[in-house]
C-alpha cells in the first residue's frame, strides 16, 4: 500500500523533470518529508488549462488533496480512507473507474514509507512480553536517486452546500495506485532485515518509469484495454530500501532527519 511518502522536490525541479507547461505559483507546497492522507500534495497531469480558450491538454503541476472523493459522493466523508486504488480493480470499482478512463496523473515522490514488523518483535509478542509488536519503518527509493513518479487518478467534487463562487465550492482530490509487491532482490539491500519488496509488505505503490508518462497523462487514451497495460509493474531491481527512525510513524514529526539511513532495525523498547 501507500499511506506515508516523502515529497521533498521543489517546483522548480519538478517543472524540469516532468516537462511542465502551466503551474501557479501560489499553489507551491513546502517540502514535505511526512506526507500523510489529506494533505494537499502536488501532482502531475495533462488537462486544458481553465479559462484559457484552447481545448488542448497541457501538462499542469497542479496542488491536490490526498483522499479521493467520487463525484457522486454526497459528502466528502470517507476521503481519508481512498488514499489508494488497487491496479487489479481499479477499472471497475465504481470509485476509481471514471478517473481511471479520464483523469490520470502522476504523483511525484522521493520515495514513500513502510512497515515490517522484525522478527524479533513477533518473537517478543508471542512471549507476552509486549503488549503489541512494534513495527519497524523502512523508506523505499529509486536506487539512482531520481524522482519516485507514483501512478494516480485525480478526481473532482462539488459541494452543492456552497454558491459557485465559494473557493471550497470544488475539491479535486487524488489517489495514489498499488499493485502486487515485487519479489525480486531490491537494488540495494539493508544488511540486516528484508531482501525484497515483498518482505516489507505485499503491496506498493505502481512506480512508473519516464517511457510511460506520456501515456499514462494522455486524456485521450479512455477505453481500459488501452491503458491496463499501463499497469504492470515496473522492472526489477529499480529501488532500495534502508530502515529508518520510528519517529516517522507520528505524522507530526517532519524534516529530512527521518530518511536518514540507520545501520539495523531500532532496537526493541519493553513496556
Amino acid at each position: 500500500m501507500c499511506g506515508r511518502y516523502a515529497a521533498s522536490r521543489g517546483p522548480e525541479d519538478l517543472v524540469t523533470t516532468f516537462g511542465i507547461e502551466w503551474w501557479d505559483p501560489e499553489e507551491a507546497l513546502a517540502p514535505d518529508w511526512n506526507v500523510a492522507p489529506t494533505k494537499e500534495v502536488h501532482v502531475v497531469l495533462d488537462r486544458p488549462v481553465k479559462d484559457a480558450g484552447d481545448p488542448r491538454p497541457v501538462r499542469q503541476l497542479r496542488r491536490l488533496t490526498w483522499g479521493l472523493v467520487p463525484s457522486w459522493a454526497k459528502t466528502p466523508e470517507g476521503a481519508a480512507r481512498m488514499i489508494n486504488a488497487r491496479a487489479e480493480t481499479v477499472h471497475e470499482k465504481p470509485s476509481f473507474r471514471r478517473p481511471f478512463a479520464a483523469r490520470r496523473c502522476l504523483v511525484p515522490a522521493d520515495g514513500y514509507y513502510e512497515w515490517v514488523t522484525e522478527a524479533a518483535e513477533r518473537d517478543l509478542e508471542v512471549e507476552g512480553r509486549r503488549k503489541r509488536p512494534r513495527k519497524q519503518p523502512y523508506f523505499v527509493t529509486p536506487a539512482d536517486g531520481s524522482v519516485f513518479a507514483m501512478a494516480g487518478l485525480y478526481e473532482f467534487w462539488r459541494d452543492r452546500t456552497l454558491p459557485d463562487d465559494h473557493p471550497r465550492a470544488w475539491w479535486a482530490t487524488c489517489a495514489v495506485v498499488t499493485t502486487e509487491a515485487e519479489t525480486t532482490p531490491l537494488a540495494e539491500a539493508p544488511a540486516e532485515g528484508p531482501t525484497s519488496l515483498a518482505d516489507i509488505h505485499p503491496r506498493m505503490p505502481l512506480m512508473l518509469t519516464p517511457d510511460r508518462w506520456d501515456a499514462w497523462l494522455d486524456p485521450g487514451r479512455t477505453h481500459p484495454d488501452e491503458v491496463r497495460p499501463l499497469l504492470a509493474p515496473h522492472p526489477p531491481g529499480l529501488v532500495r530500501a534502508h530502515p529508518v527512525s520510528t519517529a516517522v510513524s507520528n505524522v507530526r514529526n517532519n524534516g529530512p532527519e527521518l530518511l536518514t539511513e540507520l545501520d539495523g532495525p531500532e532496537e526493541a523498547t519493553l513496556f
